[in-house]
């Protein structure tokens, strides 16, 4: 089968896991997800099968929502609450004004340094096997875009027994790639309390939220009588966040053979696109071109066959 599920991941398992799920609910090897979610966190997993694994990567880039909990006053070598603490200070001081304020500086492009427990390569081995042998090693910055944070809950002191922690939810909505827990650790730093994450639920992934997601449970469900299939999502719906650029008949042939051909679109120069048929139908994904008067789309990557 080929197509995209929305799944609902539990905490606990690793997002692999999941695929190796589907992997064994569908019975099939082609199976990929389009965004790792940690094994602590839960909410929405991107799952893609048969030849919508050839658009994971356009999937990824889809902007993201996430609710998390952060403790304030409460460090770790994690940057959420399965590393070990390794600072505690106090944060009774601290209220939700001045969250929100510390919060609305990271509103916008602003540069990460990895977390050394991310999946990024250093030298061809992810960061994360490092820091399992005790290791550090230099990070590059990266940038990446935060749209908004709300502060949605905000407990003090967080528990009886710790006042001198607070406690916080919020909601942001930023792009692929942005480390929740280390906005959360950054905030944190930046109210002189230091913190971490304690919980994450992905909520949203490009258009695709939460009240969509199937559980692995019912994906067993829809097995046991037949209605697979009726969960799987097209590529075409996958990607229809992606403004349209539409390619004369004349002209699907060269695109479909790799050529930058005319097409019409509202989209900026050097925005990702969907190149569409007359008839609608899916051609490629691709990229803006606009030179002098023109308006041109490069394919990126051909999605139809040639005898569309």
């Amino acid at each position: 089968m080929d197509g995209i599920l929305i799944i609902r991941k539990p905490a606990g398992p690793t997002s692999h896991d999941i695929v190796n799920e589907v992997r064994r609910i569908f019975g099939q090897r082609k199976v990929g997800h389009a965004g790792t979610l940690d094994p602590m966190a839960t909410g929405v997993l991107i799952v893609c099968l048969g030849k919508a694994t050839r658009v994971v990567e356009y999937l990824m880039a889809l902007p993201k929502e996430y609710r998390a909990r952060m403790i304030l006053g409460r460090t770790t070598d994690t940057q959420d609450s399965t590393g070990n603490i390794i600072s505690e200070r106090d944060a009774s001081h601290v209220t939700r004004e001045m969250l929100e304020q510390a919060a609305a500086h990271f509103i916008g492009e602003i540069e990460q340094v990895p977390p050394m427990t991310s999946a990024i390569k250093y030298q061809g081995k992810p960061l994360y096997k490092f820091a399992r042998e005790g290791k550090s090693v230099e990070r590059a910055p990266r940038k990446v875009t935060i749209w908004s944070i709300q502060v949605t809950d905000f407990v003090q002191p967080a528990t009886s027994s710790a006042p001198h922690l607070a406690e916080a939810e919020l909601v942001v909505r930023c792009s692929g790639g942005t480390y929740i827990r280390t906005l959360c650790a950054d905030i944190g730093e930046a109210l002189e309390c230091g913190a971490h994450m304690s919980a994450l639920e992905r909520t949203k992934v490009g258009r695709f939220g939460i009240e969509q997601a199937v559980t692995i449970d019912e994906l067993k469900e829809a097995k046991a009588v037949g209605r697979l299939e009726n969960l799987l999502l097209s590529i075409e719906e996958a990607l229809a966040d992606l403004p349209a650029a539409v390619v004369s008949t004349e002209d699907v042939a060269k695109l479909l053979h790799g050529q930058a051909v005319h097409a019409m679109t509202d989209a900026e120069n050097g925005a990702l696109v969907r190149a569409l048929a007359s008839n609608g139908k899916l051609l490629a994904v691709g990229s803006v071109l606009r030179k002098n008067s023109e308006t041109l789309v490069k394919p990126r990557k051909v999605l139809a066959s040639a005898d569309i």
